[in-house]
């Protein structure tokens, strides 16, 4: 099965940047960020303008990070494979687990353990079979009584997955402090989400013991891995100026990089610094870019910001119709704005009735 996050990552005690919520009707501007409360809208998760909670996105930074040790099988009902000749043992449990022969996996990691009993990469490959319930039953005690056989062995994935059983208290009991040294024997393996995690751990300490240096490094050093995650998280800490000195532009380039890797909370906090012009040169364009690409992922924020640029043009042509479609499904994700829904009133018949229909269209998709 997937692990599901499980810290609530403590926000960072600094303002959110904001966006304008309230647009004068003539030239139909985007105010600047600040201003007074009721007229601006905060961009951040939860249950924006007082609706309805939000049912997808994060709040603040990621929590940690779910399992994914083995590679994604591709062929999820397939059971058993034929091996291939001229192929070694390892090849063959690994590649038939990613084509989806877990059967034929898990008959192959058996194996190799029979023949060398230290095998961890094996004891890992048959932990993530309990795990997620690939051709056997799914039990989590199971898959951690392998993952911990895995990390005695040595295997820095079973490290992993041991230490994020603990966080979570899935098929053990949960205890943060156990987990922190299996995450460290992963991170000391070059685990770039044991590292995320590790950082993940710290800020959740008490407030009197809270280290955001400590958690910057390990964010740091997970981000030069190409951990998604810790790129926006190290680029939360250089925008806050916590455990880092601030640094806006380099908060930007890795909100970037996390951006064009498709993480929707990075593209809506790229899209808001390229908007206001925050520690990079303004870009409306670009900005309304980032905007639409955290829409399609499911950002009901950047739904919102979007259809705000589509009915003011800024950014892009002025649309009214999309605005309305990305006001509705914002609107539905729980995003009140009574300014787009005065938006929505004023278009004409015709227009309404191709706000309707673009609307199923997008959720026939």
């Amino acid at each position: 099965m997937t692990r599901p996050s499980l810290l609530a990552l403590a926000v960072l005690a600094v303002p959110v940047p904001l966006l304008g919520a309230s647009l004068p009707a003539a030239a139909a501007p985007v105010p600047p960020v600040g201003g007074p409360a009721s007229a601006v809208m905060p961009l951040a998760f939860g249950t924006p303008g007082g609706g309805a909670p939000v049912a997808f996105g994060r709040t603040g930074l990621p929590a940690a990070q779910p399992g994914g040790f083995l590679p994604s099988p591709t062929s999820p009902g397939a059971s058993v494979a034929t091996a291939r000749p001229g192929v070694d043992e390892a090849d063959r449990a690994f590649g038939a687990f990613q084509r989806g022969y877990f059967a034929t996996a898990l008959a192959e990691a058996t194996a190799r353990l029979a023949k060398t009993p230290q095998d961890g990469a094996a004891m890992t490959l048959i932990g993530e079979t309990y795990s997620q319930g690939l051709a056997v039953r799914e039990d989590d005690a199971e898959a951690d009584r392998w993952f911990k056989l895995a990390s005695d062995h040595g295997n820095r994935e079973g490290s992993f997955a041991y230490g994020l059983a603990l966080l979570r208290g899935t098929g053990v009991p949960k205890d943060v402090s156990a987990a922190v040294p299996y995450l460290e024997k992963a991170a000391a393996q070059g685990h770039a989400g044991a590292l995320y995690n590790l950082g993940v751990v710290t800020l959740e300490a008490d407030v009197k013991t809270r280290d955001y240096g400590k958690a910057a490094d390990y964010f740091r050093r997970a981000a030069d891995l190409g951990d998604i995650d810790a790129q926006y998280a190290l680029g939360n800490l250089y925008k806050a100026g916590q455990g880092v000195a601030r640094d806006l532009p380099r908060a930007a380039a890795l909100f970037k990089r996390a951006a064009d890797a498709r993480d929707p909370a990075a593209q809506l906090d790229y899209a808001i610094m390229l908007f206001n012009g925050e520690g990079i040169p303004k870009d409306e364009t670009a900005a309304a870019h980032y905007f639409r690409m955290a829409a399609y992922e499911g950002n009901p924020v950047a739904a919102n910001r979007l259809a705000r640029l589509y009915a003011a043009g800024r950014g892009l042509p002025k649309d009214g119709v999309e605005a309305g479609r990305w006001h509705l499904l914002a609107r539905a994700a729980g995003i009140a704005d009574p300014w787009l829904d005065g938006v929505l009133a004023g278009l004409t018949p015709a227009d309404k009735a191709k706000v309707q229909g673009a609307l199923q269209k997008t959720l026939s998709n």
